[in-house]
């Protein structure tokens, strides 16, 4: 008996994407992650537009299989006013997705900014550009440029003396560019800020714990978890990018000790997890294929990339099949959750996955318009990288 492929699916961010749905189905995906991203406001999504988009994927040969995300509104994270009505309107959505026939809800709680980078256009040695996260980048801006009020505490005095070095490396020009990439909206995010309204929006943060956070998401779980089984939805939260905490801002999905605990605080199926192995890559001590293990089960989506992880705390976006973390074993541990799967009769058997974050590569270089990591070329090589392993893995398995 061989293996059985995961799903193959492809993110897009609606007809604005510089990447239309013809070039998707040329490289072979049959899925597709999207959203409504012109409804990112925390709004219910109207099922006429959920029906519209699920129409148009379907006109190009492909079908809407996950969607990502319906944003968590940052009241429902903080515990604000306006919490319970958010989170009406999100029950809403998830009904109205559900009439559609899409089953698959990939959503984050990371407070105030979502996935972050210093540097978009990173040379690699080959001439690629990759996404970046310069720790040392990061810190001179929160040090010097944002000039938050209690980072230095956060940072050793070797690090406060090091930002203080790359400063003056970076110039006003230098520090301008990484609090765009920082703070202005990278694609898929919730919000964009420049530095006045990111103070601001700090302040409404002041004080917030781990502790605080996870039982705001706890309580959020308690709400929309018995909503999403009963529609027979999977809901899988995606985890913090990079995993640790930013701006002084705590952290809840970062360790697999983060991830016992979100199961634990609603203990079913339709509470499961976005498996992303770049976000949870960026820690050293998280053991990719051995969390696959644990929580495959309720593991409903995967994010396949990889990131080089640098001494000082740095990282990159790496080769789909470099970097520094085995996704080779990460796959055949999802192959052989999806197998087990079958073996009990779930319907929900087969694992979509998508690759992320590619590469800049040879012409998409000089186009005028990307999404900084969702340009075609990177992402179809790592698709086709992706797809050699589960084809290498299944015909190992045939033949053993």
């Amino acid at each position: 008996m061989s293996y059985d492929l995961m799903e193959e699916c492809f993110r897009w961010f609606g007809p604005g994407d510089p990447v239309p749905l013809a070039h998707i189905a040329q490289a072979g995906a049959s899925g597709i992650v999207t959203a409504l991203h012109h409804v990112y406001d925390g709004s219910p999504w109207p099922e006429a537009e959920i029906a519209r988009r699920k129409d148009e994927i379907a006109a190009a040969g492909l079908t809407w299989s996950v969607v990502e995300s319906i944003p968590v509104h940052s009241s429902i994270k903080l515990g604000g006013p306006g919490r319970d009505r958010y989170i009406g309107w999100y029950k809403d959505t998830l009904r109205a997705l559900a009439r559609q026939g899409i089953k698959v809800v990939c959503y984050n709680f990371m407070p105030l900014v979502d996935w972050s980078r210093t540097e978009l256009r990173h040379p690699m040695p080959n001439g690629a550009l990759a996404l970046r996260f310069d720790a040392v980048d990061f810190a001179a801006y929160d040090l010097f440029g944002l000039k938050r009020p209690t980072a230095e505490a956060d940072y050793g005095p070797e690090r406060v003396a090091e930002a203080g070095r790359r400063l003056e490396t970076l110039g006003e020009a230098g520090l301008e560019r990484v609090e765009r990439n920082l703070i202005a909206g990278l694609p898929a995010t919730e919000r964009s800020y420049d530095r006045a309204s990111f103070r601001a929006a700090l302040d409404d943060c002041a004080g917030l714990t781990a502790d605080d956070l996870h039982q705001h998401l706890a309580g959020f779980l308690s709400e929309i978890v018995p909503v999403a089984e009963d529609l027979g939805l999977r809901l899988c939260i995606h985890p913090d990018d990079p995993a640790f905490p930013l701006f002084g801002l705590p952290r809840v999905v970062s360790t697999a000790a983060d991830v016992r605990r979100i199961f634990s605080a609603a203990d079913c199926g339709a509470n499961g997890l976005t498996f992303c192995t770049g976000s949870f890559g960026t820690r050293a001590d998280n053991d990719l294929p051995a969390m696959v293990r644990e929580f495959g089960a309720r593991i409903h989506f995967a994010h396949l990339r990889n990131v080089t992880r640098e001494a000082d705390g740095s990282f990159h976006e790496a080769d789909h099949l470099g970097g520094s973390s085995d996704i080779p074993a990460v796959i055949l541990a999802l192959l052989e959750e999806q197998q087990r799967r079958r073996n009990e009769g779930r319907e929900d058997w087969r694992i979509p996955l998508r690759p992320d974050h590619g590469h800049l590569l040879a012409d998409d270089i000089g186009k005028d318009r990307s999404n900084p990591g969702y340009a075609l070329i990177g992402r179809l090589r790592g698709l086709a990288e992706l797809r050699g392993v589960m084809h290498g893995l299944r015909l190992a398995r045939a033949a053993a």
